[in-house]
């Protein structure tokens, strides 16, 4: 099993400090790596190498021809193909992304902003678009300060579920701490018997 981590905080973590969704994210990476003994793990922290937003230069270089690109161009280009390359290799793929405002973390939308590439990640066909990157299974682990679970105010979960879908990712299991504003504690004893649960199916 090769299992790709992806940590997507503003913040990185500590042994008990610091960013809660990555520090579950290492728990369950941990789990499912006790659980198959042959298993890897590569960590794609987007807190300490932050990639780069999708911009008028970024687009200037995918849009030019690979044979004609400048050198500049092609070292922007090889930025996304390095984390497609990790997305493609990986079976089984963790992400730690917090709720930021209602949605996902900057960093968390700039790698979905690299990875989705038409005719590699996906393809535009007559019945509509089809996702190219299938066979994955897909945790993902959020904290929230407040309360959001199935309610108006979370837009992040449609969203992680309809932008992976379109990649060909709809195997999908969630993690969830909230409340982390005002009750810690019990969000992560919450999300961690949540994630005993995912490890013991």
């Amino acid at each position: 099993m090769n299992i790709l981590q992806i940590n997507a905080s503003a913040r990185r973590a500590t042994d008990a400090e610091g960013s809660v969704s990555t520090r579950l994210a290492n728990e369950l990476s941990a789990g499912l790596r006790a659980a198959h003994s042959n298993a890897t793990v590569t960590v794609r922290d987007l807190t300490l190498t932050p990639q780069p937003v999708l911009d008028e230069v970024a687009l200037g270089a995918l849009f030019t021809p690979a044979d004609q690109r400048t050198p500049e161009q092609a070292a922007r280009v090889a930025l996304d193909d390095a984390l497609i390359a990790e997305l493609q290799a990986a079976d089984t793929i963790v992400i730690g992304v917090p709720m930021y405002n209602f949605n996902v973390t900057a960093q968390f939308k700039n790698w979905i902003d690299a990875v989705a590439r038409a005719g590699v990640t996906f393809k535009y066909t007559e019945k509509g678009p089809v996702g190219l990157v299938t066979g994955k299974k897909v945790y993902i682990v959020t904290s929230r300060g407040g309360i959001h679970r199935d309610q108006p105010s979370d837009q992040m979960t449609p969203y992680l579920r309809t932008v992976l879908a379109f990649l060909g990712m709809t195997d999908v299991e969630f993690v969830y701490a909230e409340g982390m504003a005002f009750a810690a504690e019990q969000g992560l004893a919450s999300a961690r018997s949540q994630i005993t649960q995912l490890l013991a199916a």
